[in-house]
């Protein structure tokens, strides 16, 4: 593998939960497995007053505890630590920048790296277009010599409606260009995610049967047994709607949707992703069923419903489950059914893609499957990520009754090969400017244009369809309508 170009990446908001939970966590374990450049430097900005020394020590702790591989080697662990650097100021306030530049400045200087900077903004989105900025104004957005680029990245989410994400983007592009701007969507660093392309276009048994001749219909799952636990006042603004569908489930089902590409181009492939989100068939509220979870039981406990978590208001209308049933009109995919499913305190935890494939036309023997068919794909997204192949097989010793059975991939069969998790891919494509797996403008526009007539639909009555399910069960029963309305 080539390693990327020596370079400096600045992490805003360095003393925060992303930071030490997954961001220092993926960079040491691509030090660690010696992916990253040569000369490479960590900077951590934020209001704390940290030293270098003491910043490296609060995330030494951090990385022993968050680390997924356990305890790290204590002296590669330190000779990590030594790319690490921290600056505390407020970047709020653009008179405060040019002592971020003379920090900058200095430590190119010290370890002899190009003017290559990525900024990473692990901030609330709010303060995106301020630091952004800030950047401009002090000179920071911009090289000062031939050889060298700036790139940022921000997290989701990326607006909280279609005139938001567009004036976003309107201010990101004003002061840099569209291919440095990498919007962050870790579900697309997941190795399943990215196999779904592979699967389709290096398989003729799979791409020749991919489309409405012989799919019934696409369900794509993202489940969690968990509440929102202390993320009440941000989900109270989000809600399952923005905080999966817009992005998350969107970006799985361009993947699965989309056309082959003419070549393995980060620009075409996600040309084709937005194809398939122009060619998304206007919503309704009757197409969506939102829900609400109570207090319930969770395995053996009783936990609170979503009104009573913290900093959620006693009378939210606020949905933390979303069922929706949506069609793509082009040539592959008229006429089949697409499912999104997304909730917090379910029954169990699953993130999977399942392909319905079409019945056989004369059902010649009995038995037991699903749906109308024993054909179905299942991509596993979490963990631990796979792939299963289900399909009829008669019982033995019984007269011809059909059973469901499964040919199963898991990803970690693969000998001992390493499977990096989502923000070390994501972090390594960016370092090599490499923006396949991150949204574009359009896609990111076409996706909120597609959802923003619902959220409208809910600001004028926020109680309209609400539906309420207990904490623990597997979501409102109203869901299971979708899969029997007419079309």
């Amino acid at each position: 593998m080539i390693k990327p170009e020596n370079q400096i990446l600045v992490i805003f908001g360095a003393s925060g939960d992303l930071t030490k939970r997954k961001l220092l966590p993926s960079l040491f374990e691509l030090f660690d497995r010696d992916m990253l450049p040569e000369r490479f430097v960590i900077l951590g900005v934020a209001r704390t007053p940290f030293t270098d020394g003491e910043f490296r020590q609060q995330q030494k702790e951090n990385l022993k505890t968050f680390l997924k591989g356990g305890q790290p080697d204590e002296q590669q662990l330190e000779r990590f630590l030594e790319k690490v650097h921290y600056l505390g100021f407020n970047s709020d306030q653009a008179e405060e920048y040019p002592v971020l530049a003379e920090k900058i400045s200095a430590l190119r200087q010290e370890k002899d790296i190009p003017d290559r900077l990525i900024f990473y903004l692990a901030t609330p989105p709010q303060k995106y277009s301020t630091i952004a900025t800030a950047l401009q104004q002090s000179g920071l957005s911009r090289p000062g010599r031939e050889n060298g680029w700036r790139r940022i990245i921000v997290e989701k989410p990326f607006g909280s409606n279609l005139e938001t994400a567009r004036k976003l983007n309107h201010e990101l592009r004003a002061i840099f260009r569209e291919q440095d701007i990498y919007r962050i969507d870790h579900f697309l660093g997941k190795e399943t995610v990215q196999n779904i392309l592979v699967l389709r276009f290096a398989n003729q048994i799979f791409e020749s049967l991919w489309n409405r001749n012989y799919i019934d219909s696409v369900e794509i799952y993202a489940a969690e047994k968990l509440g929102v636990e202390n993320r009440g006042k941000y989900y109270e603004s989000a809600g399952a709607l923005r905080d999966m569908i817009q992005n998350h489930l969107m970006q799985l089902m361009g993947f699965v949707a989309m056309e082959a590409p003419s070549a393995f181009d980060a620009d075409l492939m996600r040309d084709e992703v937005a194809k398939v989100f122009r060619a998304l068939h206007p919503l309704s509220v009757n197409d969506v069923i939102r829900g609400q979870y109570i207090t319930g039981k969770a395995g053996e406990e009783m936990v609170p419903g979503y009104r009573e978590e913290k900093g959620v208001a006693p009378d939210s209308a606020t949905e933390t489950y979303i069922a929706m049933r949506f069609f793509i009109d082009n040539w592959r995919w008229g006429g089949v059914p697409f499912y999104f499913y997304t909730g917090k305190r379910l029954q169990e935890s699953r993130s999977e893609i399942v392909i319905h494939f079409k019945n056989v036309p004369h059902r010649l023997f009995s038995g037991i499957c699903p749906h109308s068919s024993c054909n179905e794909l299942v991509l596993k997204v979490d963990s631990p990520e796979s792939i299963s192949l289900k399909f009829g097989l008669k019982i033995p010793g019984s007269f011809f009754e059909v059973k469901q059975v499964s040919m199963n991939f898991t990803y970690n069969s693969l000998c001992n090969t390493y499977i990096a998790n989502a923000y070390e891919r994501l972090l390594l494509d960016a370092m090599q400017g490499d923006s396949t797996l991150y949204t574009r403008t359009d896609a990111l526009e076409l996706s909120w244009r597609f959802i923003d007539p619902i959220l409208k639909e809910w600001e004028k009555d926020p109680l309209k369809g609400l539906t309420f399910y207990p904490a623990g069960s597997e979501g409102p029963e109203e869901r299971k309508w979708l899969l029997h309305c007419n079309l």
